[in-house]
C-alpha cells in the first residue's frame, strides 16, 4: 500500500470506529442516559445527518484550498468531536457532539478518494479508493468489536476516549506521509465543482448509494437486539459477530475495488440483488444462530463490494470537478444511513418484529437495483448515440 494511502486508511479507521461503534453500545448508552433503545438509535441518524449537511458546506468552503491541509484539519476535527462525545453529560449534548464530529466525515472521504485515485494509474483507481476505505472496513474488525468490549467493561465513554488517541495518530500520519501538492483543486474552483452536479449520472450514483446504505442501516442499527432476541446469542457473542461482519466488509472492499476496475455497473447490480436475497434468508433463517452468524458475514461482504464502484462512478462522472461530487456521494451514503436507521426504528415502533425487520432491508435493496439498471441503460443509450463531427 502506498504510504500516503496508508495515512488516509488510518484516518478512515478512526472515522469508521466513530461511526459504527455506537451500534454495539446502544443498550449501554440508552441505560446510562435514561432513554429508550430506539431513541439511542437516533444517535446513528444524527451522525448521518451531520455528514449529509456538513459534506457540501465543508466541500464548498475548502474548494480552493490545498488538499493536504484540508485533510489534516478534518482529521483533527474528529479528535475534538470524539473528545466532546466522551464528556457529554446528557443525551442531547451527546447528539450535538456526534453531529459536530460528522461534519468532517463526508468531506474527508470525498477529498480522500480523489487524492487516492490521483496517486495511481487510471486502471487502478477503484482499487486505490478501496485501499483507503480498507481503514473503514478494518474498523469493523478491530475498532468496533474492541470498542464495544471496552465500553461494556469500562463504560461507553472510555470507547470514545480511545478513539481520540487513534485520531491523534491519524493526524500525524497525514501530516507526515501525504504529499503537499497532491490532487490540487482544479482551476474552475467552486463554480467548476458545481457545474458537474448538472450530470444525471452523478445523481443516479448518489441515489444508488443512499438506497444501498438504507437497506443496511434499517437492520444493522438494531443488530444487537436482533441477534440476542431472535438468534439467541449472548451479549458477549455479539461482539464477535460484529468482528465477523467487519471481516466480511474488508473482504468485500478488496473484491469491490478489483471488480470495479473490471466491470463497474454489473458489479453493483449483481451485488445489490444478492443483498436482497440475503435479507430474505435472514428473515427465514435468522433464528438459527449458526446461520445468522454466517449471514452477517456475507452481509458485510456484499455491502462493501458496492462502495468502491459507486465512489469511483461519481469521481469519473464528475471528472471536471470531482471533489464536491465525491464528497456529496459520502453524504448520499449517509442519507441512506439516517433514512435506514429511521425506517428501521419506525418499523419497530409500528409493530414489526426484529425477526421481520430484514424484509425492510430487502425492499430498499431492490429499489437500489432498479436505479442501477436505469443508470446502466442510460450509459448504453449514450454510447449508441452518434458523436458530433469534429
Amino acid at each position: 500500500m502506498p504510504l500516503p494511502i496508508l495515512a488516509l486508511a488510518i484516518a478512515s479507521f478512526c472515522i469508521g470506529t466513530t461511526e459504527f461503534v455506537i451500534m454495539g453500545l446502544l443498550p449501554e448508552v440508552a441505560a446510562d442516559l435514561g432513554v429508550s433503545i430506539p431513541s439511542a438509535g437516533l444517535l446513528v441518524t444524527g451522525y448521518a445527518l451531520g455528514v449529509v449537511f456538513g459534506a457540501p458546506i465543508v466541500a464548498m468552503a475548502t474548494a480552493r484550498l490545498p488538499r493536504k491541509p484540508v485533510l489534516v484539519g478534518l482529521a483533527a476535527l474528529f479528535v475534538v468531536g470524539n473528545l466532546f462525545c466522551a464528556i457529554a453529560p446528557n443525551y442531547w449534548l451527546l447528539m450535538a457532539a456526534r453531529v459536530f464530529t460528522a461534519f468532517g466525515h463526508g468531506a474527508f472521504f470525498g477529498i480522500g478518494s480523489v487524492v487516492a485515485a490521483s496517486l495511481v494509474p487510471r486502471n487502478k483507481r477503484a482499487s486505490a479508493i478501496a485501499l483507503m476505505f480498507a481503514g473503514l472496513t478494518l474498523s469493523n474488525i478491530l475498532g468496533v468489536p474492541a470498542g464495544t468490549a471496552l465500553g461494556e467493561a469500562f463504560g461507553w465513554r472510555a470507547t470514545f476516549l480511545a478513539v481520540v488517541g487513534i485520531g491523534l495518530i491519524s493526524v500525524a500520519a497525514i501530516a507526515w506521509l501525504v504529499p503537499s501538492d497532491v490532487a490540487e483543486p482544479s482551476g474552475g474552483g467552486l463554480m467548476g465543482e458545481l457545474r458537474v452536479l448538472g450530470k444525471l449520472q452523478v445523481w443516479l450514483a448518489m441515489l444508488i448509494a443512499s438506497l444501498a446504505s438504507a437497506s443496511l442501516f434499517a437492520v444493522f442499527t438494531y443488530i444487537k437486539p436482533y441477534l440476542t432476541d431472535v438468534s439467541g446469542l449472548s451479549t458477549a457473542t455479539v461482539t464477535w459477530v460484529l468482528l465477523l461482519f467487519g471481516a466480511g466488509m474488508t473482504i468485500g472492499n478488496i473484491i469491490g475495488g478489483r471488480l470495479a476496475d473490471w466491470k463497474l455497473m454489473p458489479t453493483v447490480i449483481a451485488t445489490l440483488l444478492a443483498m436482497a436475497l440475503l435479507f430474505v434468508a435472514f428473515t427465514e433463517l435468522g433464528a438459527i444462530a449458526s446461520v445468522a452468524v454466517a449471514i452477517v458475514f456475507l452481509w458485510g461482504m456484499l455491502i462493501f463490494i458496492v462502495v468502491p464502484p459507486l465512489q469511483i462512478r461519481v469521481v469519473e462522472a464528475a471528472a471536471e470537478g470531482p471533489n464536491l461530487a465525491a464528497t456529496l456521494n459520502q453524504g448520499a451514503f449517509n442519507v441512506g444511513n439516517a433514512g435506514g436507521a429511521w425506517i428501521g426504528g419506525l418499523a419497530i415502533s409500528l409493530g414489526v418484529s426484529y425477526a421481520n425487520l430484514p424484509l425492510v432491508g430487502a425492499a430498499l435493496a431492490l429499489l437500489a437495483v432498479a436505479v442501477a439498471v436505469l443508470s446502466q441503460a442510460l450509459d448504453r443509450r449514450t454510447a449508441m448515440q452518434p458523436q458530433p463531427a469534429e
